[in-house]
């Protein structure tokens, strides 16, 4: 596992240690949630914009066997 130092505006410091403080969960696990999250949200845009190609149609999981 790696180590990374991001700097974060005083804002986004505030509401990383709330959320730490809310959850009891570490500052180092926010973040890796967070980006957990981010991940997964990109997916789904992903799958999003897929859906609006002309070229894909039927049942995604058939597609998905396709790939």
């Amino acid at each position: 596992m790696s180590t990374i130092s991001v700097p974060l505006t005083p804002e986004l410091e505030k509401r990383l240690a709330e959320v730490a403080e809310e959850t009891g969960a570490s500052r180092a696990a926010v973040v890796r949630n967070a980006l957990k999250h981010y991940n997964e949200d990109i997916a789904v845009q992903k799958v999003l914009r897929a859906m609006k190609e002309p070229s894909l149609s039927g049942n995604l999981d058939d597609l998905l066997k396709s790939i």
